[in-house]
């Protein structure tokens, strides 16, 4: 492990969570803007951060490869009700297993701003406003299958607003939907 790693990876994770706090705070959530992934900090999610540090993209992902499954994910997941993968239980319909539940309003609303500052991070100056939206396109096959009607359909709505529309009108509107509370 590279002790030089060590400094990286703190300082990503602490970059992410603070564009995470100020795109929070943007739309009115303060209390998520600053408890946002404060579990990348815990020695199981931080310390496998470290070791698979690479700076373009996250760790996990490399973890993944190496072992077949991501121990840092697993954790960070069942503790972050802003991934939609937390809200995944089994049915009560037993023929359907597994599926994926509706998220509430405010958790998706962090999962947009999760992925925003997560585009802006590993993307740098290079960063557009279509970037999450591209994101999603790529990991679409694979997640939808998981998750709820409601909350795709309010996910691609957001996601697709920032690509043509940009922050600061999709913000708004996103405000708009807080005040409403509901989707």
């Amino acid at each position: 492990m590279k002790i030089i790693n060590i400094k990286r990876h703190f300082c990503t994770i602490t970059h992410h969570k603070l564009l995470v706090m100020r795109e929070c705070f943007k739309v009115g959530l303060y209390r998520q803007g600053l408890l946002h992934d404060l579990s990348k900090y815990s020695p199981a999610e931080f310390w496998t951060g470290v070791r698979y540090y690479q700076g373009n993209r996250s760790p996990n992902a490399a973890e993944r490869e190496e072992k077949g499954y991501s121990s840092a994910w697993l954790h960070h997941k069942g503790r972050n009700k802003h991934h939609f993968e937390y809200w995944i239980d089994f049915s009560n319909d037993r023929s359907k297993g597994l599926v994926g539940n509706k998220m509430p309003l405010r958790y998706v609303i962090e999962m947009v701003c999760d992925r925003i500052a997560a585009c802006k991070v590993y993307r740098g100056e290079h960063y557009r406003s279509d970037a999450a939206w591209e994101y999603y396109q790529l990991t679409r096959p694979y997640i939808t299958p998981l998750l709820h009607p409601q909350t795709q359909a309010l996910l691609e709505e957001l996601l697709l607003m920032l690509k043509e529309e940009g922050e600061e009108k999709t913000f708004a509107y996103i405000r708009t939907l807080l005040k409403k509370g509901e989707y």
